[in-house]
């Protein structure tokens, strides 16, 4: 594949752009294996329909055909199990867990990540990733196989980093 430039235009990244260099949904890191694309993610509802809404222009127009979304506030009654899973991002900036590539977090970094940009960012979220684990043996642990009205937080948490709680 040849490295494609996307320029992004959006007033968080004003003249920011990065290079695609693998092709989409290919040549993941070896540890890193998401169960739901980000087209499946915003179809199924996650972030309150609020996420991404303000630099859809970036992404794949059929990512939001079917997506769940609000431009306007969070409303948790989008998300797949109906609740409200989310810090604000000003938590995620005081903790320092923003990388300035992607102001607005891991899904940003996921779905650029998807489309075939590999960054220096790459190793920590797939780290960040990985320990949502941690979620998956609770749900194991406290809830009968199937029951999707169990630690439904958990379940909307862990959606929104594209493990589907849905098949425990």
């Amino acid at each position: 594949m040849r490295s494609r430039r996307v320029i992004v235009e959006d007033l968080m990244q004003q003249g920011y752009s990065y290079l695609l260099t693998v092709p989409e949904a290919t040549n993941f890191h070896p540890e890193f294996r998401p169960e739901l694309t980000p087209r499946q993610m915003l179809e199924l509802g996650v972030f309150g329909g609020k996420y991404l809404t303000d630099c859809t222009a970036e992404f794949p127009k059929e990512w939001f055909a079917h997506a769940r979304l609000c431009h306007e506030f969070h409303d948790p009654g989008l998300n797949c199990f109906g609740v409200n899973a989310s810090k604000p991002l000003s938590y995620w900036i005081a903790k320092g867990w923003i990388y300035h590539e992607d102001p607005r977090g891991w899904f940003q970094w996921y779905c650029r990540y998807y489309r075939g940009r590999r960054c220096p960012d790459d190793e920590r979220q797939i780290r960040r990733w990985k320990a949502m684990t941690r979620h998956i043996a609770q749900i194991r642990k406290h809830c009968l196989g199937g029951d999707l009205t169990c630690r439904r937080k958990q379940r909307q948490a862990l959606l929104h980093w594209a493990y589907d709680s849905r098949k425990i």
